[in-house]
């Protein structure tokens, strides 16, 4: 059972929400033509765990994801919303729990 299972019985809003993170990081990675070996040595992470993540059998925790963007060179919350106005509110949102647990 991989973690996803896991929220998907008790939150199944939050597993759609991984879902999506997990999708997008692919996307990203597909549009800039990178391999998983690439962006992996570009965000410092292992190719093991970034397949993980693509696979949803891991989930990716903040730090990871930020290290991610970076290497993508994309804003974290493109990873969260569709629309112009969902990326600003998903990124007020994101700096406010990072002021708010760092």
């Amino acid at each position: 059972m991989n973690m996803v299972d896991v929220w998907e019985d008790s939150d199944a809003e939050f597993a759609a929400q991984v879902r999506r993170i997990v999708s997008r990081i692919k996307e990203e990675r597909e549009k800039s033509h990178l391999s998983q070996m690439d962006l992996s040595f570009m965000a410092g992470l292992s190719q093991n765990l970034l397949n993980y993540i693509e696979n949803g059998r891991r989930t990716p925790n903040l730090y990871t994801i930020l290290k991610i963007c970076k290497a993508l060179q994309i804003e974290p919350a493109s990873l969260f919303a569709d629309s112009d106005e969902e990326r600003s509110t998903a990124r007020e949102t994101i700096i406010n729990l990072v002021k708010k647990y760092v």
